[in-house]
């Protein structure tokens, strides 16, 4: 079985035998499949009306629990975003009805955002058309090697996050 890496690979060593291109084959084919995997996520979210980054938002106060409160320093760390990006994405979903931004009771100078009741439900919904597109999207490889490549990943993404 072949892919389009294997010819982009196979022609770089044609030009440049003298240079190891097995980083650039598992690079290309995990920003590959990053890119597939970003265009079906657009697709789950936008059947309900969400963009990435509201969903992004949205799922964390979610997964937070009941109160579904965060405060922006605390989203700040869920979704990677700077600060002035995350109060203009807070100011939008505001809008949309599907949080609030309330004083914190503890600290007066402090935000708390809360998730309501619209924007659980449309996060909830976007959650499920994404892991059935997810699924889908993995359905030509077993449960072990799903596992497999998970754990792989985790190793990859763990050795990164540490060299930062």
């Amino acid at each position: 079985m072949r892919d389009e890496v294997d010819d982009i690979v196979e022609a770089w060593h044609r030009e440049r035998p003298d240079l190891q291109l097995e980083p650039m084959a598992l690079w290309s084919r995990i920003k590959r499949l990053g890119q597939y995997l970003d265009m079906a996520r657009r697709s789950a979210y936008a059947e309900h009306g969400l963009e990435v980054w509201e969903f992004d938002v949205l799922a964390a106060l979610r997964r937070s629990g009941e109160p579904y409160q965060l405060t922006p320093g605390q989203l700040l760390k869920e979704t990677h975003v700077t600060s002035g990006t995350m109060t203009n994405r807070v100011d939008r979903l505001v809008e949309r009805g599907f949080v609030t931004r309330e004083s914190h009771p503890v600290d007066g100078r402090g935000v708390l955002v809360t998730l309501t009741a619209p924007g659980k439900q449309r996060a909830d919904a976007a959650l499920e058309s994404l892991l059935t597109t997810e699924d889908a999207l993995l359905q030509e490889l077993s449960a072990t090697d799903q596992a497999r490549m998970a754990g792989d990943l985790r190793v990859l993404l763990v050795a990164q996050q540490h060299s930062e």
